[in-house]
């Protein structure tokens, strides 16, 4: 991963931590990494490309915002 970035670390539910990296300029979140680095996540709308493929499966649904629609034929995660 190249440039710079500001990051901000986030505690989750199970105790895990996740570190998403934002753009010093915009405070758009570019990437996120889970962990000590096991996974490297790309938020979808980094891209805003309208036509990237549907969730295939939804997690914390519970969560979601009224206005999120999640497709039905999508796997739900506790």
């Amino acid at each position: 991963m190249k440039g710079q970035s500001t990051s901000y670390v986030r505690v989750g539910d199970s105790g895990g931590k996740a570190t998403f990296h934002f753009c010093p300029t915009c405070g758009v979140n570019v990437y996120y990494v889970i962990g000590a680095g096991e996974y490297v996540a790309i938020p979808v709308g980094t891209f805003a490309d309208p036509t990237f493929p549907a969730p295939t499966y939804s997690v914390y649904e519970d969560r979601k915002h009224a206005w999120v629609v999640v497709p039905e034929n999508a796997e739900r995660w506790a």
